[in-house]
């Protein structure tokens, strides 16, 4: 009997992650074929965190970006990898206005937000609970701020590093009050991958992320060279700066505290109210 073609062989995962350099940077190994897991391929889809957060809840991919605040809406069929995530060290996304604004001003002001179930916004409403906010795409909150349809606008991804070349003002970096409250590092986004796939097939997956991310790292100039056309608006050391805030040791493994925080900011995102449901989280691989 003819033996079945190696294709027949290789099972297909599903990856989907945002179009951002950091992102970029720690699929670089996977994605490029730099790493290699027999048996299987890696099929990448890119498209925006809050798409994400919603293609996540109905299931779409084996594994996906997404921000920790959707993690609790899609706790049955997915548990969280130990690798990937993003993790700001007393920084991240920010609250940026068309003027210098106190934050009692600003509790009071309409904020464009990138989507309600970003991480962003879970932090905001802890800041602010009667915060009054608008969805705006996050590639077009400052271009809005800035045209003076919203006074304020929380920003994420590599806004955080051109704001200020838009002529905004930064009134509060969520990552530096989040610190300030809790003394931990504030968790925004992470991997998260169906638990139907098994025990022995989440081991090698979470395996090649892993490796993919330790490549990145060890081969930096390449892996922010394939980065930068995913680099919005920034330039090559800017870029560098960005992807070292959100892609270090931490990616690799959150640690004690970068887990105990993801509990954290679930917790109080539930008692708050902010999150209707209970966050059981697991982390696998």
């Amino acid at each position: 009997m003819p033996s079945s073609p190696a294709s027949s062989k290789t099972r297909t995962i599903s990856v989907a992650h945002s179009p951002d350099s950091d992102d970029a940077f720690m699929f670089y190994g996977l994605a490029t074929n730099k790493v290699r897991v027999p048996g299987l391929k890696f099929a990448h889809t890119l498209c925006d965190i809050e798409t994400l957060n919603r293609r996540a809840m109905e299931g779409v991919y084996d594994v996906t970006a997404i921000s920790f605040h959707a993690y609790p809406y899609i706790q049955d069929n997915y548990a969280l990898l130990t690798s990937g995530g993003s993790v700001g060290e007393g920084y991240g996304p920010m609250v940026v206005a068309s003027r210098p604004f106190s934050l009692a001003e600003i509790k009071k002001t309409r904020i464009a937000v990138p989507g309600a179930m970003t991480t962003a916004y879970l932090v905001l409403k802890l800041f602010a609970p009667h915060a009054r906010t608008a969805v705006v795409p996050f590639d077009r909150i400052i271009p809005q701020v800035v045209e003076g349809k919203f006074e304020a606008g929380l920003i994420i991804h590599e806004g955080q590093l051109t704001y200020a070349k838009a002529g905004l003002h930064r009134v509060l970096d969520l990552g530096k009050w989040w610190q300030d409250k809790t003394r931990l590092p504030l968790p925004l986004g992470g991997n998260a991958i169906r638990r139907a796939l098994g025990t022995e097939l989440i081991a090698q997956v979470s395996g090649a992320l892993k490796k993919s991310i330790q490549y990145a790292l060890d081969h930096r100039e390449q892996a922010l060279e394939y980065a930068m056309q995913f680099a919005r608006d920034l330039d090559a050391q800017a870029a560098d700066k960005f992807v070292g805030m959100y892609v270090n040791e931490r990616t690799l493994d959150y640690g004690a505290d970068g887990r105990q925080a993801i509990e954290r900011l679930l917790e109080m995102g539930h008692k708050a109210g902010v999150i209707p449901h209970e966050p059981r989280v697991e982390f696998v691989g």
